[in-house]
Parts: C-alpha cells; structure tokens; sequence
C-alpha cells in the first residue's frame, strides 16, 4: 500500500516514526520548502535554495536508526556566542555544502537518505524558491512563514504571490498514492504550504486515494488561537477544495499541570465542538508526556494506524 504523508516540521517527523515501522506499506513523505526562519532561512537566502530544515528533520525521522551521522545531522551551533554559525544547524550546513557543489538539490536528497538508511522517499514540495503568504481576516497580507504566528491576528487563507511549480515527484506519489496523511503540524504554515501549490491541490482532487487528516492536540498561539478541532478541519478543507475521508484525533488524558504549563504559552487543548460532522472522526490514544511537553508518540501512531486502515475499509492486513 503507498502511504504519503504531506506537512512538515516535528509534527510530520513525529508520525513518520511510527509509520516507518508498519509493515505492508511503502512510505512517501512530500515535505514543505516555506521555511524561511532560523538556520534554514539564513541559508536559503544566502545561497538562494530550497528550505532544507524540515526536509532534514524527515530524513532523519525516517533513518532506520540513530547513527553519528544522524547525531551530527542535528548538531546546532550555540545560538549565544559571536561567531557567524551561532544558530546554524549542522545538518543544514552539510546539506546547503553538497546542494552547492552538485548544484542538484534532489540528488543530496537522495544521497543523503542512502547514506542514513532511510525507510521510505522524502520529497520537496517544490524546487522553487517560494515565499509563503497570510491574508488575516482584517485584510493584513503577512509575507514569510515565520512571521505570519508573530502577529496577533485571525488568518484567513495562505497563498503564494508567485507562480509555484510542484515537483513532479510530488504530483506522481499523491495520484498513486492510496492513502495521504496529511499532519499532524502547523495548519497554516506547515502543512498547507505543501497543498496551495496549484499541482499538488489538482492532484489531491483528482487521486483516487483516501485522506487522513491528523488534529493537533494543543493549539498554536498566534496562528490557530481559539481554534476548535472543527476549525482545523475546515481550514484544511477550504484551502484544498476536496473532502477528507477520515479525522484522527488525540483522546489521551492531559494532566493538570501539563495544562498549567501550555496555558503559559497561550496554548489550549483542541476539542470537538459537536459530534456531529460531514467527516468520520476516529480519537485514538496517540501522545506522551515529556517534561510537560506533548509529543505525539511514535510507537502508538505505529499501533494506531491498522485501525486508521481499517476505518478507511482499506483491504491491507497489517501485522
């Protein structure tokens, strides 16, 4: 069974843990290129490529297991010195170095999962070097994927200003896709940069495969204040004009003092308003519980997911 996974960030590289490990499918992971902020936002505009940051993250979340490499692949410089790497990820700076040399940002991809062992193909959304754009509800236009969380503000859709070409790697794993997994991440700046891109979207409508969509459990200040589940829902819905198949979401238990911790943060658990939807909704226990931070953990994501298969009435017996 072809599985792909669109987004981005920790949240993809969470769920590509515990699917590498399922067996009977074969894995594809379409990552965004948006990011624009930290190491990965110096680089790009340094060198004029690709985000690379997230793509790094996926590979490394699909690497069969833990190698130096992998270990030096995540090395961050030490943001509070003077030097010129203060802030830099390793990983990103061997990626941007081969990227220059062969001067092909899909071949370092390639070599670099070969040399990791990854389970599975990790694919840009795009080769282009792309900006992505918030329009708030006021009218505000916000321009860069890490400023559009700073403002205090309600986004009302994400768009590209330019003209973006998908890759066509993309566009052929999601129309042999049978099942695409979109999440878990950033609604608006993680997984939705993959599908506004004109080729990817007429595709998502045109496939044949069933689509997943995995909720996040907390809210994300500046970018989906106040949001129920149902709102992360329809903001999916409303950017790629096509139905989903199935919506899983978190039912574990979250603490008090975890709680206490993300409402700090301005963050809040993300709940169904009503039982009622035009959409199944699956709850599965998927979280764990690190120094009071939520993570959704691989190991139940692996377990989950025969019965996000078997929702879907998809015929692969998984062991």
């Amino acid at each position: 069974m072809n599985v792909v996974v669109v987004g981005g960030g920790k949240g993809q590289s969470a769920l590509l843990r515990g699917l590498k490990n399922v067996e009977g499918i074969n894995l594809k992971a379409i990552v965004t290129v948006a990011d624009d902020g930290g190491s990965t936002g110096r680089l790009r505009e340094e060198f004029n490529l690709p985000a690379m940051g997230d793509i790094r993250n996926v590979m490394l979340s699909l690497a069969e297991s833990e190698t130096l490499l992998s270990v030096i692949m995540n090395y961050r410089f030490d943001e509070g010195t003077r030097s010129s790497l203060a802030g830099h990820n390793l990983g990103n700076l061997i990626f941007t170095a081969l990227a220059t040399a062969s001067g092909n940002f899909m071949e370092v991809i390639t070599q670099l999962s070969q040399v990791l062992n990854v389970k599975g193909e990790v694919i840009p959304a795009s080769m282009d070097f792309i900006t992505l754009c918030a329009r708030m509800e006021d009218g505000t236009i916000v321009r860069g994927e890490s400023n559009i969380p700073k403002y205090s503000n309600t986004i009302d859709h994400v768009y590209y200003d330019v003209d973006v070409k998908a890759t066509e790697n993309a566009v052929a794993a999601i129309m042999e896709a049978d099942v695409i997994v979109m999440g878990v991440g950033s609604v608006y700046t993680s997984i939705l940069p993959n599908l506004i891109i004109p080729e990817i979207k007429e595709a998502i409508r045109q496939t044949k495969a069933k689509k997943v969509y995995y909720c996040n459990a907390m809210s994300q200040p500046g970018e989906t204040d106040g949001y129920t589940a149902e709102d992360h829902v329809n903001a999916i819905l409303k950017h790629i004009d096509a139905s989903l198949d199935l919506v899983v979401a978190a039912s574990d238990p979250i603490s008090k003092e975890v709680l206490e911790h993300y409402e700090e943060e301005n963050s809040y658990p993300v709940l169904f308003r009503t039982q009622n939807h035009t959409y199944p909704v699956l709850q599965q226990d998927l979280l764990h519980f690190d120094n009071n931070r939520i993570r959704h953990d691989h190991d139940k994501v692996e377990k989950g997911f025969k019965e996000v298969l078997e929702a879907l009435g998809c015929p692969l017996a998984v062991k």
